[in-house]
């Protein structure tokens, strides 16, 4: 995973991507590596490479991190801020102008959760700012006081919209499991870079959440959407979402410090991760099933974010139980990426492949939902895990920095 990710993923958007001439970064680039120089600019793109080259640096001290790192938070200021009304915009066209203003929270949290932790990698103070403010414009505006959790999406001046979608495949609800995920895990990043009461008790808040309203107690699968009190208007099951979120559940419990929250927190993610072990990993060829529709129906391609959640997710399940079989699904999980998804030619990995490994061509390997966060974080969190398991031991994937720690 380490060589993966040093002579493969990071260099290729270094490469690729970059935009020299009207900054930031491209759009779109196919599957054969062609850039579409006008295509727009997603602020969820720029806030996951910002996140990604922050996340690298602040572990390598890597001169060449650092400058993607600041190009990302550069482009973040200048262009998807919303200097007016606060937050970001939700897209640019290619020249760094709005063309979707509304706030989507979604999107919001990623900001914030790049923000704080490109705060973490340099110091940088105007970011720490950034990210207060944007956690702060979440709570007065994207938060249901009366119900609890946070709307899906308000317009560009925070009044609310009809079309909540966060793209055309998901439903037109209030309320959605992915939103909350991503919140949770921007309010765990921010903690760790601000120390503040509040916050500390609103991310405890989005973790209870989790464990008391998102995760289906019946099945151990997340509800994926849900009405303004909570009812579910969903059965749809995202394997790949089941297993990203349970460590990430772990994850937001610890940072949290509320023992209490973390016992349920591991015991669920425990469930959650055998659920998906049982219904979601193909037995036959390899790989994390994408999702089982309500009617029972299986989507049975395999996305690159959900095998490089599988990694993390399976080897934090067997760090709680020392059950074989999760570290056994985890290594498998690398390698069917290895075999099937790593793209040796053009570079980064494939979006996606059939049910089999075959590759599905015409797929791009850059758009607003192609990113480098899923699979550099695996990458990330599989170093730091094994590193504090084996201490004194050569296992970081990139050379380490001796002041990085994992929270």
């Amino acid at each position: 995973m380490g060589r993966d990710l040093r002579e493969n993923v990071l260099p290729f958007w270094v490469r690729e991507v970059v935009d020299r001439e009207h900054g930031g970064f491209h759009g779109y680039v196919s599957d054969q590596g062609i850039v579409d120089p006008l295509a727009p600019k997603g602020g969820v793109l720029c806030s996951r490479i910002l996140w990604t080259y922050s996340a690298a640096l602040r572990r390598t001290g890597d001169e060449g991190h650092r400058r993607m790192a600041d190009h990302a938070f550069a482009y973040l200021r200048d262009r998807f801020w919303d200097a007016e009304h606060g937050g970001t915009h939700w897209m640019l066209d290619h020249a760094g102008r709005p063309v979707a203003d509304r706030k989507q929270t979604y999107a919001l949290a990623f900001s914030l959760y790049a923000l704080a932790e490109y705060r973490r990698a340099t110091g940088s103070g105007e970011a720490l700012e950034r990210a207060i403010a944007l956690y702060r414009s979440i709570e007065a505006h994207a938060s249901d006081p009366g119900h609890g959790g946070y709307w899906e999406a308000r317009a560009r001046d925070w009044s609310p919209l009809e079309d909540v979608r966060l793209s055309d495949k998901d439903l037109n609800a209030p309320k959605s499991m992915n939103t909350h995920l991503h919140v949770m895990e921007a309010y765990a990043n921010l903690l760790r870079a601000w120390e503040d009461p509040g916050l500390r008790e609103r991310l405890r808040a989005v973790v209870a959440l989790h464990l008391d309203r998102i995760v289906d107690p019946a099945t151990g699968h997340l509800l994926l959407f849900f009405d303004e009190r909570w009812a579910p208007v969903s059965r749809m099951v995202s394997y790949g979402h089941d297993i990203e979120a349970s460590w990430l559940l772990v994850e937001a419990a610890e940072v949290a410090g509320d023992r209490a929250l973390l016992e349920r927190g591991e015991a669920t993610a425990v469930r959650m991760a055998r659920v998906t072990l049982v219904e979601g990993v193909d037995a036959e060829h390899g790989g994390v099933f994408a999702e089982r529709h309500e009617d029972g129906r299986l989507d049975d391609e395999k996305h690159w974010w959900m095998q490089a959640e599988a990694v993390v997710g399976f080897l934090s399940a067997w760090e709680l139980t020392g059950e074989e079989p999760f570290l056994a699904a985890a290594e498998r999980a690398w390698a069917f990426v290895e075999r099937f998804l790593v793209d040796r030619v053009h570079g980064e990995w494939r979006w996606r492949v059939r049910r089999d490994g075959t590759a599905i061509p015409g797929l791009p390997k850059v758009e607003p939902w192609k990113c480098p966060y899923h699979n550099s974080r695996a990458a990330l969190e599989v170093a730091d895990r094994v590193a504090m398991s084996f201490r004194g031991t050569s296992v970081c994937p990139v050379p380490r920095n001796p002041q990085s720690r994992r929270s």
